[in-house]
């Protein structure tokens, strides 16, 4: 029997910074650039996880060294639509676009210091919260979940 797969994501090419109710701002570094002068695809992914990661240790107070039942990366998503360079600061925005029985997909939009109405590049990164120990699915904590909603 066939797995049925989620919709896709909409893009979000045209959702400005402000749409994304929360925000950071991430320092490229020199080393972030390819020989184009452009911040290569691997830097963008990581800009993608840092405003992921960030938020969920800061808002979602998930500590990965001590609790049972944390979220785990099982997809990410990085489409690109213009370029970024050092030594400019990446503004990067997330929101929460979907909550499952044990996973939260987030969509992230990554904009430069120079235009906070068009993304140089939007994305997901799906965590599903796992038993670290037994490595399977685990049912998402409530108040993770009600910390999630507020981010919809």
């Amino acid at each position: 029997m066939a797995r049925e797969q989620a919709p896709a994501l909409a893009d979000n090419r045209d959702v400005p910074l402000s749409a994304y109710p929360f925000r950071i701002e991430i320092p490229t570094r020199f080393g972030d650039n390819d020989m184009l002068g452009h911040a290569n695809n691997v830097a963008f992914n990581r800009f993608i996880e840092t405003v992921v990661t960030k938020f969920q240790m800061t808002e979602a107070k998930v500590d990965w060294a001590v609790d049972p039942v944390a979220p785990v990366a099982i997809e990410t998503l990085c489409r690109f639509h213009r370029s970024l360079s050092f030594p400019e600061t990446v503004r990067a925005g997330l929101r929460v676009a979907r909550l499952g029985r044990s996973s939260v997909t987030f969509q992230v939009g990554l904009f430069s210091e120079s235009d906070d109405q068009r993304p140089a590049a939007t994305g997901h990164f799906i965590h599903v919260y796992s038993d670290l120990r037994a490595e399977t699915s685990a049912p998402m904590p409530d108040e993770k979940r009600t910390l999630y909603e507020k981010f919809l």
